[in-house]
């Protein structure tokens, strides 16, 4: 874990967040029926490019695109392909910005036209634990208040929080310590400290919590074959109320 600190290396994060975040207004706009989710990864490694950032996602660890598109019961790291969206499906996509040597990550789930009505909550009831999560990222607080945040939401609504993937540190790499999970009792792990940079992104099932990862080695699934969503913010602890980096316009 590396504090982001001085007015340069503040200037670069938050630079990297925003285009993380004008990214993603332009992705949303381009999710309709019958755009096809590698559409969508060209879409926004061209406008990163654009705005003079760097992709975090492609080459990483041999990831081969620029966003996850996780679609329906694909929990995270979908690999964009020719596959259609159609209505009354949601879309997680995740994507993340270096820029000059500093990080931005975020995710939002859409709605590709009219969905469901328990789609619509599950995708709300995970946005709602997000912010939740980033109430407690406070100066004093200790990881655990994060994790707890989400996980009471969450499940106060009926659904499971995936156990199998975390939030995470951020900053001069993609993925810092601490891990950040997205369920667990309040009061510990580490204490934040202003300038720590973190990752938070709830990851929540309709169904069971269980998930697998298919055979090309990056798309993780729900075991029930419920729906999952997925929102993640950049955020940096301040002496206040914590700085969003990747907020969307």
């Amino acid at each position: 874990m590396i504090l982001i600190k001085g007015a340069d290396e503040i200037a670069w994060m938050a630079e990297a967040g925003r285009i993380v975040a004008e990214t993603f207004e332009a992705v949303r706009e381009g999710i309709v029926p019958g755009v096809s989710t590698e559409e969508l990864d060209r879409l926004a490694h061209d406008l990163i490019l654009k705005k003079g950032g760097e992709a975090a996602f492609k080459g990483y660890r041999g990831y081969p695109a620029s966003i996850c598109s996780s679609v329906n019961e694909q929990v995270v790291h979908g690999i964009p392909s020719g596959r259609k969206l159609r209505q009354g499906d949601i879309v997680s996509v995740d994507l993340g910005v270096r820029y000059k040597g500093f990080y931005g990550d975020a995710a939002v789930t859409y709605a590709v036209g009219e969905v469901s009505p328990a789609a619509r909550m599950l995708m709300r009831t995970t946005e709602e634990a997000l912010w939740m999560g980033i109430e407690q990222a406070v100066e004093g607080n200790r990881v655990s208040d994060i994790s707890h945040a989400i996980q009471k939401h969450a499940e106060g609504r009926g659904f499971s929080m995936v156990r199998s993937f975390v939030g995470h540190g951020i900053g001069r790499a993609l993925h810092e310590e601490p891990q950040v999970p997205n369920f667990g009792s309040p009061g510990k792990g580490p204490r934040l400290m202003k300038g720590m940079a973190l990752a938070i992104e709830p990851m929540v099932n309709a169904g069971g919590w269980q998930v697998r990862v298919l055979e090309d080695g990056w798309t993780a699934v729900t075991v029930d074959g419920s729906l999952s969503a997925h929102y993640e913010h950049t955020i940096v602890v301040t002496g206040a109320q914590p700085a969003v980096l990747t907020k969307l316009l």
